[in-house]
């Protein structure tokens, strides 16, 4: 290093660095103790990436710094900041991770470390080296998630800037955004950044259907807004008469979300008519109830549409009722109702509630929402894991729709569609998955492989003296299942 860095002073900073902690106050009110820290990062980056130019012809510290603001939009701590800033001066400068460690803390050091091992990996279409690929991105992420919560926010940011790319190069990663960081976005409950990744990805990989689209959606612009206000209005209107303050605001389903509903429906743009989602936020959860009585009220509800995210979360913590109403004119209008607190979730995922620990070597830092990952590593970790049933296992981790179904003492879990009664054994516990002979659905005696479907209630039966054969791989499609299997075999 041959720059010298500044003490933390008001009279020093940047007009960039003040725009940084104005963002992180809008959620850290402790932000001054972290300032030092933050403002050496800051330095640190802009030092280190000094004359480096990207192919826009912007320079570097650009990227690096972008990449902190989408991070502050997650609430995400200073620990987590920093490693932002600095996640690609190991990579890109003469900077060793040794230094950051130095500079810095080992714990930003481990996560510009991982988030540099990350940017090595590059996805194609060979199932083998695709599922090599994977492996070694999930191992890298499984101690920390920060590591994976910086590379979306790398990846978003490049995504944004990718026009100065060469056509080859856009494909390419546009193609990885939406099969690998989408759907990892999906899975750990990160909405807001799935949706800019996936439309942003049909941008460049579908020109055509994304300028139609925009075309389309720009000259209803007006009509459309002027519906939702008249829409929003009535609700409003209504739950405050009936002493709920809500916060209603509508929009628009991303473009990804319309084209793929005109996909599978085969219909042009004008006859797809559930493109608009308004989002109901209330103070309680009685609230979200009380709205959606007062809401089937004004508008007559299509009941098979109807979905109950607050007794029933998803997995990864989604909480939200959903309810599709025939509003004004005949068009179909999904209702999301939900408290502050579940918009929160439902916006950052696994960033609003992650634990933070100084140390990386904490296991029980890994959140209850990403057990799924944890049970992926194991099987990562498994000699007999093969690349076709570990590739299948994370498809249908990453693209799986949920059912629901409990225990005989009304616990409910949840699993993936398609998931059989075996599958539900070794969710309930490994014990007693090894040890099941038999299983109730529905107080029905039936074999082990059969599919379950939300609202099944399940009983399993075991024996101490039985144990698994090889024929249960074939009865199960869960990782946890298939691993714990594996491992007893």
């Amino acid at each position: 290093m041959t720059w010298t860095l500044t003490e933390a002073n008001p009279k020093n900073y940047p007009r960039k660095f003040l725009v940084l902690l104005d963002a992180v106050r809008q959620y850290n009110d402790n932000i001054d103790n972290d300032i030092p820290l933050l403002w050496k990062a800051f330095q640190f980056a802009q030092n280190a990436h000094m004359g480096q130019f990207r192919r826009s012809g912007e320079p570097y510290f650009e990227h690096v710094y972008n990449t902190a603001l989408i991070l502050t939009d997650l609430s995400m701590d200073t620990i987590t900041l920093c490693a932002a800033l600095l996640h690609d001066v190991v990579e890109d400068t003469a900077i060793s991770e040794e230094i950051i460690a130095e500079e810095f803390s080992p714990t930003i050091a481990f996560l510009v470390k991982g988030v540099t091992k990350i940017g090595g990996i590059k996805f194609n279409s060979e199932q083998e080296q695709q599922a090599e690929n994977f492996r070694k991105m999930l191992l890298g992420v499984a101690e920390d998630i920060r590591v994976l919560i910086i590379k979306f926010a790398d990846r978003l940011h490049n995504m944004r800037t990718l026009g100065s790319l060469p056509l080859v190069k856009q494909r390419r990663i546009a193609i990885e955004t939406r099969d690998v960081y989408a759907p990892l976005a999906h899975r750990l409950g990160m909405y807001r950044l799935k949706m800019e990744m996936e439309d942003l990805a049909l941008k460049y990989l579908e020109p055509r259907i994304f300028n139609f689209l925009e075309k389309k959606i720009s000259a209803k612009r007006e009509e459309l807004e002027a519906y939702i206000n008249n829409f929003t209005g009535l609700i409003d209107k209504k739950l405050r008469e009936n002493g709920i303050e809500a916060v209603i605001f509508g929009r628009l389903k991303h473009f990804y979300s319309i084209y793929n509903k005109m996909k599978k429906q085969n219909k042009p743009f004008e006859e797809i008519y559930d493109v608009l989602a308004i989002r109901v936020i209330v103070n309680t959860v009685a609230e979200c109830y009380g709205s959606l009585g007062y809401i089937h009220q004004l508008f007559k509800p299509i009941p098979e549409r109807f979905r109950d995210f607050i007794a029933n979360a998803k997995s990864n913590g989604y909480q939200s009722v959903h309810s599709t109403v025939i509003g004004p004119g005949g068009k179909l209008i999904e209702i999301q109702i939900r408290t502050h607190e579940m918009h929160k979730k439902a916006e950052v995922g696994i960033a609003a509630h992650w634990k933070y620990k100084e140390s990386k070597d904490n296991d029980d830092s890994l959140d209850k929402h990403i057990q799924w990952l944890r049970d992926l590593v194991d099987m990562l970790k498994s000699d007999s894991a093969n690349e076709s049933d570990f590739m299948e296992t994370l498809k249908i981790d990453l693209f799986k729709d949920e059912i629901f179904v409990f225990t005989p003492k009304g616990d409910l879990i949840s699993l993936p569609k398609g998931s059989t009664a075996l599958d539900f054994a070794f969710a309930v516990h490994t014990e007693i998955g090894l040890r099941c002979i038999g299983a109730k659905v529905n107080a029905k005696i039936v074999p082990l492989n059969t599919e379950l479907s939300s609202g099944d209630q399940i009983e399993i039966i075991t024996s101490a003296n039985h144990s698994p054969s090889y024929n249960w791989l074939k009865y199960v499609r869960t990782n946890k299942a298939r691993s714990r299997i594996r491992k007893w075999l």
